[in-house]
Protein backbone atom coordinates (compact mmCIF):
# COMPACT_ATOMS: atom_id res chain seq x y z
CA UNK A 1 0.00 0.00 0.00
CA UNK A 2 1.09 3.63 -0.72
CA UNK A 3 0.94 6.64 1.19
CA UNK A 4 2.32 9.92 0.57
CA UNK A 5 1.33 12.23 3.42
CA UNK A 6 1.16 12.56 6.80
CA UNK A 7 2.80 10.28 9.72
CA UNK A 8 3.76 7.02 6.82
CA UNK A 9 4.81 9.10 4.08
CA UNK A 10 5.69 5.65 2.20
CA UNK A 11 5.60 5.92 -1.39
CA UNK A 12 4.03 7.73 -4.52
CA UNK A 13 4.65 4.96 -6.75
CA UNK A 14 1.11 5.78 -8.34
CA UNK A 15 2.50 8.99 -9.64
CA UNK A 16 1.91 7.95 -13.20
CA UNK A 17 0.49 10.55 -15.37
CA UNK A 18 -2.14 7.90 -17.10
CA UNK A 19 -5.17 8.16 -15.41
CA UNK A 20 -7.00 4.87 -14.21
CA UNK A 21 -9.74 4.34 -16.58
CA UNK A 22 -12.97 3.76 -14.71
CA UNK A 23 -11.92 4.99 -11.49
CA UNK A 24 -14.09 7.86 -10.13
CA UNK A 25 -12.41 10.12 -8.01
CA UNK A 26 -14.89 12.43 -5.63
CA UNK A 27 -15.97 13.31 -1.84
CA UNK A 28 -16.66 10.17 0.84
CA UNK A 29 -20.53 10.07 1.13
CA UNK A 30 -21.92 7.16 3.18
CA UNK A 31 -21.11 5.78 6.27
CA UNK A 32 -19.88 2.51 4.59
CA UNK A 33 -17.34 4.27 2.65
CA UNK A 34 -15.79 6.30 5.44
CA UNK A 35 -15.31 3.02 7.17
CA UNK A 36 -13.74 1.40 4.21
CA UNK A 37 -11.48 5.04 4.61
CA UNK A 38 -10.67 3.60 8.09
CA UNK A 39 -9.87 -0.11 7.24
CA UNK A 40 -7.14 1.30 4.43
CA UNK A 41 -5.65 3.28 7.32
CA UNK A 42 -5.08 0.03 8.81
CA UNK A 43 -4.10 -2.14 5.64
CA UNK A 44 -1.61 0.60 5.20
CA UNK A 45 0.08 1.63 8.26
CA UNK A 46 -0.75 -1.75 9.92
CA UNK A 47 -3.43 -2.96 12.81
CA UNK A 48 -1.52 -1.39 15.45
CA UNK A 49 -0.90 2.11 14.15
CA UNK A 50 -2.23 4.47 16.67
CA UNK A 51 -3.14 7.32 14.31
CA UNK A 52 -5.54 6.63 12.73
CA UNK A 53 -8.78 8.75 11.89
CA UNK A 54 -12.03 7.58 12.56
CA UNK A 55 -15.00 7.48 10.44
CA UNK A 56 -16.50 10.01 12.62
CA UNK A 57 -13.70 12.75 12.23
CA UNK A 58 -13.93 11.59 8.48
CA UNK A 59 -17.22 12.82 8.24
CA UNK A 60 -17.41 15.89 10.28
CA UNK A 61 -14.01 17.81 9.24
CA UNK A 62 -15.97 17.86 5.17
CA UNK A 63 -18.89 19.31 6.63
CA UNK A 64 -16.44 22.32 7.76
CA UNK A 65 -14.51 22.83 4.58
CA UNK A 66 -12.10 19.63 5.57
CA UNK A 67 -11.95 16.98 2.79
CA UNK A 68 -12.27 13.13 2.81
CA UNK A 69 -12.34 12.08 -0.72
CA UNK A 70 -12.32 8.66 -2.73
CA UNK A 71 -10.63 6.51 -5.67
CA UNK A 72 -13.39 4.19 -6.28
CA UNK A 73 -13.26 1.44 -9.04
CA UNK A 74 -16.67 1.01 -11.16
CA UNK A 75 -17.31 -1.84 -8.71
CA UNK A 76 -17.58 0.79 -5.91
CA UNK A 77 -14.89 -0.68 -3.76
CA UNK A 78 -12.08 1.96 -2.32
CA UNK A 79 -8.99 1.83 -4.33
CA UNK A 80 -7.44 5.04 -2.23
CA UNK A 81 -8.24 8.06 -0.12
CA UNK A 82 -7.17 11.57 0.96
CA UNK A 83 -7.76 13.36 4.22
CA UNK A 84 -7.04 16.45 4.83
CA UNK A 85 -8.90 19.85 7.66
CA UNK A 86 -9.02 23.57 6.52
CA UNK A 87 -8.35 26.50 9.06
CA UNK A 88 -6.93 29.83 9.18
CA UNK A 89 -3.09 30.52 9.36
CA UNK A 90 -2.65 34.43 9.40
CA UNK A 91 -6.25 35.80 8.62
CA UNK A 92 -5.89 33.08 5.53
CA UNK A 93 -7.59 29.78 4.61
CA UNK A 94 -5.48 27.01 4.62
CA UNK A 95 -5.30 23.28 4.44
CA UNK A 96 -3.77 20.52 6.03
CA UNK A 97 -3.61 17.56 3.64
CA UNK A 98 -3.01 14.87 6.58
CA UNK A 99 -3.25 11.15 4.80
CA UNK A 100 -3.08 9.71 0.93
CA UNK A 101 -3.02 6.01 0.66
CA UNK A 102 -3.38 4.11 -2.46
CA UNK A 103 -4.25 0.03 -2.84
CA UNK A 104 -1.40 -1.77 -3.67
CA UNK A 105 -2.65 -3.37 -7.14
CA UNK A 106 -4.24 0.42 -7.92
CA UNK A 107 -0.93 1.90 -7.94
CA UNK A 108 0.87 3.31 -10.83
CA UNK A 109 -2.16 4.70 -12.09
CA UNK A 110 -1.93 8.00 -11.55
CA UNK A 111 -4.73 7.77 -8.44
CA UNK A 112 -2.26 9.47 -5.93
CA UNK A 113 -2.01 12.56 -7.90
CA UNK A 114 -5.90 12.63 -8.98
CA UNK A 115 -6.58 12.61 -5.70
CA UNK A 116 -4.36 15.61 -5.04
CA UNK A 117 -5.46 17.58 -7.34
CA UNK A 118 -9.30 16.98 -6.33
CA UNK A 119 -7.98 17.74 -2.98
CA UNK A 120 -6.70 21.18 -4.36
CA UNK A 121 -9.69 22.02 -6.28
CA UNK A 122 -11.47 21.15 -3.52
CA UNK A 123 -10.32 23.83 -0.91
CA UNK A 124 -9.66 26.30 -3.42
CA UNK A 125 -13.19 26.33 -3.51
CA UNK A 126 -13.58 27.31 0.07
CA UNK A 127 -11.04 30.28 -0.60
CA UNK A 128 -7.87 28.20 0.69
CA UNK A 129 -4.65 30.10 -0.78
CA UNK A 130 -2.24 27.17 0.00
CA UNK A 131 -1.88 23.80 1.05
CA UNK A 132 0.56 21.87 3.76
CA UNK A 133 1.14 18.53 4.15
CA UNK A 134 4.04 16.28 5.58
CA UNK A 135 6.56 13.54 3.95
CA UNK A 136 9.69 11.68 5.01
CA UNK A 137 12.63 12.99 3.62
CA UNK A 138 14.68 9.90 3.31
CA UNK A 139 11.66 8.36 0.86
CA UNK A 140 13.02 8.70 -2.87
CA UNK A 141 9.71 8.22 -4.10
CA UNK A 142 8.16 11.11 -2.12
CA UNK A 143 10.44 13.16 -2.76
CA UNK A 144 10.19 13.17 -6.37
CA UNK A 145 6.24 13.37 -6.37
CA UNK A 146 6.02 15.85 -4.05
CA UNK A 147 9.23 18.03 -5.52
CA UNK A 148 9.31 17.44 -9.21
CA UNK A 149 5.86 16.49 -9.97
CA UNK A 150 3.62 18.52 -7.64
CA UNK A 151 5.90 21.49 -6.97
CA UNK A 152 5.91 21.72 -3.23
CA UNK A 153 8.07 23.60 -1.37
CA UNK A 154 9.83 22.74 1.75
CA UNK A 155 9.85 25.12 4.27
CA UNK A 156 10.43 23.38 7.56
CA UNK A 157 12.58 20.29 8.77
CA UNK A 158 10.96 18.68 11.91
CA UNK A 159 12.57 15.75 14.18
CA UNK A 160 10.00 13.11 15.17
CA UNK A 161 7.47 14.96 14.25
CA UNK A 162 4.38 12.16 15.42
CA UNK A 163 6.23 11.15 17.82
CA UNK A 164 9.42 8.17 17.94
CA UNK A 165 6.75 5.16 18.01
CA UNK A 166 3.47 5.26 16.46
CA UNK A 167 2.77 1.60 16.31
CA UNK A 168 3.31 0.74 12.76
CA UNK A 169 6.35 -1.40 11.63
CA UNK A 170 6.93 1.35 9.32
CA UNK A 171 7.97 3.68 11.46
CA UNK A 172 10.19 1.10 13.89
CA UNK A 173 13.38 2.38 14.48
CA UNK A 174 13.45 5.14 12.14
CA UNK A 175 10.94 7.95 14.45
CA UNK A 176 8.97 10.29 12.69
CA UNK A 177 11.28 13.10 10.84
CA UNK A 178 9.25 14.88 8.83
CA UNK A 179 9.53 17.89 5.83
CA UNK A 180 6.45 20.65 5.99
CA UNK A 181 5.87 21.42 2.35
CA UNK A 182 3.31 24.01 1.37
CA UNK A 183 2.03 24.26 -1.98
CA UNK A 184 0.58 27.35 -3.04
CA UNK A 185 -3.19 27.11 -4.74
CA UNK A 186 -4.47 30.51 -5.09
CA UNK A 187 -1.72 31.48 -7.36
CA UNK A 188 1.87 31.10 -9.00
CA UNK A 189 4.16 30.91 -6.36
CA UNK A 190 7.19 33.48 -6.29
CA UNK A 191 10.76 32.74 -6.28
CA UNK A 192 12.35 35.55 -5.49
CA UNK A 193 11.56 36.15 -1.53
CA UNK A 194 10.13 39.72 -0.33
CA UNK A 195 13.29 40.24 2.15
CA UNK A 196 16.11 40.60 -0.77
CA UNK A 197 17.46 36.99 -1.09
CA UNK A 198 17.17 35.25 -4.12
CA UNK A 199 17.28 31.50 -4.93
CA UNK A 200 18.43 30.73 -8.41
CA UNK A 201 18.05 27.09 -9.66
CA UNK A 202 21.23 25.41 -10.38
CA UNK A 203 21.88 23.60 -14.23
CA UNK A 204 22.03 20.31 -13.88
CA UNK A 205 25.76 20.16 -14.36
CA UNK A 206 26.07 22.62 -11.63
CA UNK A 207 23.64 19.78 -8.85
CA UNK A 208 25.52 16.65 -10.31
CA UNK A 209 29.14 18.34 -9.23
CA UNK A 210 27.44 19.77 -5.87
CA UNK A 211 29.42 19.03 -2.52
CA UNK A 212 27.25 16.37 -0.35
CA UNK A 213 26.24 17.67 3.07
CA UNK A 214 25.99 13.68 4.51
CA UNK A 215 29.13 12.29 3.07
CA UNK A 216 31.04 10.08 4.69
CA UNK A 217 28.31 8.21 6.05
CA UNK A 218 29.79 4.45 6.97
CA UNK A 219 33.37 5.34 7.14
CA UNK A 220 32.99 6.77 10.63
CA UNK A 221 33.52 10.99 8.99
CA UNK A 222 31.16 13.42 9.00
CA UNK A 223 30.85 16.45 6.82
CA UNK A 224 31.79 19.12 9.11
CA UNK A 225 29.85 22.13 7.59
CA UNK A 226 31.06 24.55 9.79
CA UNK A 227 34.69 24.25 7.75
CA UNK A 228 32.67 26.26 5.19
CA UNK A 229 33.32 29.17 7.33
CA UNK A 230 31.75 32.57 5.58
CA UNK A 231 31.51 30.54 2.06
CA UNK A 232 29.38 27.86 2.15
CA UNK A 233 28.99 26.49 -1.19
CA UNK A 234 26.11 28.30 -3.52
CA UNK A 235 24.65 24.79 -4.96
CA UNK A 236 25.05 21.84 -2.71
CA UNK A 237 23.30 18.35 -1.94
CA UNK A 238 21.76 15.92 0.27
CA UNK A 239 22.29 12.33 -0.14
CA UNK A 240 19.45 9.12 0.23
CA UNK A 241 18.96 5.43 -0.84
CA UNK A 242 16.98 4.71 -3.49
CA UNK A 243 14.82 2.07 -1.02
CA UNK A 244 15.34 3.22 2.74
CA UNK A 245 12.41 0.82 3.98
CA UNK A 246 14.54 -2.35 2.43
CA UNK A 247 17.24 -0.72 4.36
CA UNK A 248 15.53 -0.28 7.41
CA UNK A 249 14.03 -4.29 7.15
CA UNK A 250 17.68 -5.23 6.62
CA UNK A 251 20.17 -3.20 8.03
CA UNK A 252 18.12 -0.92 10.77
CA UNK A 253 21.99 0.36 12.11
CA UNK A 254 22.35 1.58 8.40
CA UNK A 255 19.28 2.98 8.57
CA UNK A 256 19.29 4.96 11.44
CA UNK A 257 23.02 6.29 9.80
CA UNK A 258 20.44 7.97 7.08
CA UNK A 259 18.40 8.99 9.66
CA UNK A 260 20.98 10.81 11.85
CA UNK A 261 23.01 12.22 8.93
CA UNK A 262 19.98 14.05 6.70
CA UNK A 263 19.04 15.37 10.18
CA UNK A 264 21.83 16.99 11.08
CA UNK A 265 22.28 18.54 6.82
CA UNK A 266 18.77 18.96 6.33
CA UNK A 267 18.74 21.22 9.67
CA UNK A 268 21.87 22.83 8.80
CA UNK A 269 21.01 23.70 5.23
CA UNK A 270 17.92 25.43 6.49
CA UNK A 271 19.11 27.34 8.91
CA UNK A 272 21.79 29.07 6.42
CA UNK A 273 19.50 30.15 4.11
CA UNK A 274 19.64 27.31 1.52
CA UNK A 275 16.47 26.30 -0.49
CA UNK A 276 15.36 22.50 -1.66
CA UNK A 277 15.08 22.84 -5.70
CA UNK A 278 14.46 19.72 -6.36
CA UNK A 279 15.63 15.63 -6.41
CA UNK A 280 17.14 13.71 -8.49
CA UNK A 281 17.78 9.88 -8.50
CA UNK A 282 20.78 7.77 -9.77
CA UNK A 283 18.90 4.35 -9.90
CA UNK A 284 22.32 2.11 -10.89
CA UNK A 285 23.99 3.50 -7.74
CA UNK A 286 20.46 3.31 -5.72
CA UNK A 287 20.91 6.67 -4.72
CA UNK A 288 18.71 10.29 -5.02
CA UNK A 289 19.88 13.62 -3.93
CA UNK A 290 18.34 16.52 -3.15
CA UNK A 291 19.67 19.45 -4.45
CA UNK A 292 19.80 22.88 -2.18
CA UNK A 293 20.58 26.85 -3.18
CA UNK A 294 21.72 29.02 -0.91
CA UNK A 295 20.22 32.50 -1.03
CA UNK A 296 22.02 35.19 -2.09
CA UNK A 297 21.45 39.15 -1.24
CA UNK A 298 19.60 41.06 -4.34
CA UNK A 299 20.86 44.88 -4.26
CA UNK A 300 19.11 47.32 -5.24
CA UNK A 301 20.60 50.00 -7.87
CA UNK A 302 19.67 53.41 -7.35
CA UNK A 303 19.93 56.13 -9.88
Amino acid sequence: MVSTDAICSLAAADSSSSPGVGIEIRHVRTHAEFVQCVKLQAITWGSDFRESVPATLLKITQRLGGVTAGAFAPDGALLGFIFGITGIEGGSIVHWSDMLAVEAQAQNRGIGRRLKEFQRDAVRAVGATRMYWTYDPLVARNAHFNLNRLGARVTEYVPDMYGTDTGSLLHSGLGTDRFIVVWPIASVARHDAADGHRHVPPTLAAGSAAPILNAGLFDGSTTDHDSFGDDPPTVARVEIPEDIFRIQRERIDHAVRWRQSTRRAFQWALANDYRIERFERDRAAERGYYVLTRATVVTSMSR
